[in-house]
């Protein structure tokens, strides 16, 4: 079983994280595979992450976690292909995120997430920093306070919450995520890709 697909549709790219039995946990392989992907996506008009399963993914598989995983530099060129993309990114949670897979869902432009999912970070219980930028996007999305409920605090998070907190934008039934993922997509998938861009430039925190 390929524990990560890729998916390619025209100028719409979708990844699923494919490892259910394993809670789609990460692996060395895998993650170098979605920086691979990542990073060849910077053409793609829009990204979608998603995963199979009940889970969209529970970060680092614990056995690669304990031989170094944790503090890999992979989680940061992961988020940072992601957030270098031009086009629309998405990520469609069908399930709980935590852990280091919280960076390329925060890299996203937009987060959608079924009901009953769960957010949570527990580096500081587990003895790790966060990857560098990790802790800003999440300051940016829901406020210094809340970053550091999840920080340091060690708090799930609820869909609920999350969507109030700003965590995520959407919440959507199991059986709408990708409909509606590909709904949000479909402007900047018909648009001229330098209008997309180019709003997309302007629609940074820091855009001038």
């Amino acid at each position: 079983m390929t524990a990560v697909v890729l998916e390619r549709d025209g100028d719409l790219w979708t990844v699923r994280l494919n490892r259910p039995d394993k809670a789609n946990s990460l692996t060395e392989p895998m993650l170098e595979r979605l920086v691979e992907i990542a990073e060849d996506a910077q053409q793609a008009r829009a990204l979608i992450l998603t995963g199979t399963g009940k889970v969209f993914s529970a970060g680092a598989d614990l056995d690669a976690a304990r031989a170094g995983l944790a503090t890999s530099d992979l989680w940061e060129r992961l988020s940072d292909a992601i957030a270098r993309c031009p086009g629309l990114t998405i990520a469609a949670l069908n399930g709980t995120l935590a852990g280091g897979a919280m960076g390329m869902a925060l890299a996203c432009d937009l987060r959608i997430a079924v009901p009953g999912a769960k957010f949570f970070y527990p580096v500081m219980k587990l003895g790790f920093l966060p990857q560098p930028s990790d802790p800003g996007r999440l300051r940016d999305l829901v406020g210094p306070a809340r970053a550091k409920m999840i920080l340091m605090a060690g708090q799930k998070v609820s869909t609920d919450d999350a969507l109030a907190w700003g965590l995520i934008d959407r919440i959507v039934a199991p059986d709408a995520l990708m409909s509606t993922a590909h709904e949000l997509a479909a402007d900047t998938l018909a648009a001229p890709f330098q209008i997309a861009t180019g709003i997309k430039a302007l629609c940074q925190p820091d855009a001038s």
